[in-house]
């Protein structure tokens, strides 16, 4: 895999934590969460530009996020909404399943 780093950008006191994903000096990549009340953390959006896709970028900033929430959130519920494709690796970190959710769409004309 080419060099990709991981970076963690300051919140600013923000509910938000983001980190990116960068390949030769342009961002492919991201994932947030979000603190919540009760000492819940909302695991959020991740994305990997499709040109960067099939190369571990997705799992890197993942395990990054999670390792982060490890060393600091002793205690604290994470929970995240996730593709049928992302489902086997939140169970590989100890996640239950809850209810199944599927998108649905409609045009109002």
């Amino acid at each position: 895999m080419e060099d990709i780093k991981i970076q963690h950008l300051d919140p600013n006191n923000q509910p938000h934590q983001t980190w990116i994903a960068m390949c030769d000096g342009n961002i492919v990549g991201h994932i947030y969460m979000t603190f919540e009340s009760d000492n819940r953390i909302k695991f959020m959006d991740a994305f990997v530009h499709s040109d960067y896709r099939r190369r571990g970028i997705f799992r890197l900033l993942w395990d990054t996020r999670w390792e982060y929430v490890l060393e600091n959130y002793s205690g604290w519920t994470v929970y995240a909404w996730c593709k049928e494709s992302s489902l086997p690796l939140l169970k590989e970190k100890g996640f239950t399943t809850g209810e199944i959710s599927t998108y649905v769409e409609k045009v109002i004309k």
